[in-house]
């Protein structure tokens, strides 16, 4: 763990003890599902999702018998288990070469919607939607990659949770926050970032190769060094570009012999 590196066990393990009463860790933010959703090799149809907290709205481009398109949207509510489900609702309005005319406005219900995100990502899932009177349809869908890179290269300010488990000695199983300038440097294929933690009095960096997923991006496997000597591997992802910065999380497991899994959180925004 980092901060073992600086200050001694007991010492430490006291500190952290105080500031999990005042600030416990909040529960891991459920996945935001914003994005174009699609199915690769089947193009020119698609579903848009705008979530709001547990509410997906989703405006789907798809056809008809006829091969002309048709339209539908669905209201979808998340249940305990993470699944979004709902009423899917058909559309139509006035001739958009006409003044609107809100008499013209009908969006009866049509029928069901729902959506199963992967249970070990958040850009992959099971779509399924039932037209009355015509059938059900699904889809294995994922966020839409088929555009040019988002920058993520810049300096930040920003703060992190940080959270340790699995911890041979259970004292060390433990929560703190900091606060850091953020270095960013993107390449087409690879992702730096370089924290200069405030607290820990320490500079860390991780690297590795860049995968996008629709807004989202991820690191598998990325080099984590410090300069107070720690040297591992960490699992980088939901890194994404915000209206201020950025943000993201990675996990990675502990060096210092205790067998700690480190999960962070992070968010920064752009000086």
């Amino acid at each position: 763990m980092r901060p073992m590196h600086l200050l001694t066990r007991s010492v430490c393990a006291a500190v952290l003890a105080v500031i999990a009463l005042l600030l416990p860790l909040r529960p891991a933010i459920a996945a935001e599902y914003t994005d174009l959703w699609v199915t690769p090799g089947e193009d020119a149809w698609g579903v848009n999702f705008v979530q709001w907290d547990s509410i997906i709205y989703a405006t789907f481009f798809i056809y008809g018998p006829d091969n002309k398109p048709t339209w539908y949207g669905a209201v979808m509510s998340r249940d305990g288990s993470g699944n979004f489900a709902g009423t899917l609702y058909t559309n139509q309005g006035t001739y958009f070469a006409l003044p609107w005319n809100p008499a013209d406005i009908a969006g009866p219900p049509a029928g069901t919607a729902s959506f199963r995100p992967s249970t070990t990502n958040n850009y992959q899932g099971t779509l399924i939607y039932t037209v009355n009177g015509v059938g059900t349809v699904t889809k294995s869908v994922q966020r839409f990659n088929d555009h040019p890179p988002i920058p993520l290269a810049g300096s930040y300010y920003g703060g992190e949770v940080v959270a340790y488990s699995g911890c041979k000695n259970s004292v060390n199983n433990n929560s703190y926050t900091d606060s850091f300038p953020l270095t960013v440097t993107q390449t087409a294929s690879s992702l730096t970032l370089v924290f200069t933690y405030e607290g820990l009095k320490a500079t860390c960096t991780m690297s590795g190769t860049l995968t996008q997923n629709g807004l989202l991006y991820s690191v598998s496997t990325a080099s984590y060094t410090c300069t107070d000597g720690l040297s591992t591997t960490a699992a980088m992802s939901n890194i994404k570009q915000t209206a201020m910065g950025i943000e993201g999380q990675f996990s990675a497991p502990d060096t210092n012999g205790d067998q700690c899994q480190e999960d962070t959180r992070f968010s920064a925004a752009r000086k």
